[in-house]
């Protein structure tokens, strides 16, 4: 399991981390992404998509947004989906329930930006947290943990 203590890097650093982090994945993992509003949360989920797909040798997606506004996101490889959440307006464990969220990380790869309601709850199942904090306008604190 990749973990990386607080490291600065930069824009291709952090994709790297991320295709490093990709090879390590397999389907039930979840990654929670923890940040300040700007800090790159959807850019480091975008990275992992992409690695994901080019590592299961499938066109990327022509774009991968923000699941801001419609709270979760998919994507289809050959075996299996990657869900993309954003829990930012997630106020209860029953909104989550409404989306199946704890049936849809069984068999898939999940990725969750503002992670905190189940942080707090705490989570019964194995994941990466992954903290980002902005270092400067080109820069960013990466700390990535396998927590289980």
């Amino acid at each position: 399991m990749l973990n990386i203590a607080s490291q600065t890097v930069d824009i291709s650093k952090t994709e790297f981390i991320a295709l490093k982090l990709c090879k390590d994945l397999r389907v039930g993992d979840v990654l929670m992404l923890k940040g300040e509003l700007g800090v790159g949360k959807t850019t480091f989920a975008r990275f992992i998509i992409n690695n994901l797909f080019s590592l299961n040798k499938i066109s990327k997606p022509k774009s991968i947004n923000s699941p801001t506004y419609p709270i979760m996101l998919t994507y289809k490889l050959n075996s299996y989906e990657i869900y993309h959440y954003d829990f930012y307006r997630i106020k209860s464990i029953k909104e989550l329930e409404e989306l199946d969220f704890f049936e849809n990380i069984k068999n898939s790869i999940t990725i969750i930006e503002w992670p905190e309601l189940l942080i707090e709850l705490p989570f019964r199942e194995k994941y990466y947290l992954i903290n980002l904090q902005l270092h400067s306008e080109t820069k960013r604190i990466i700390s990535l943990k396998y927590i289980n």
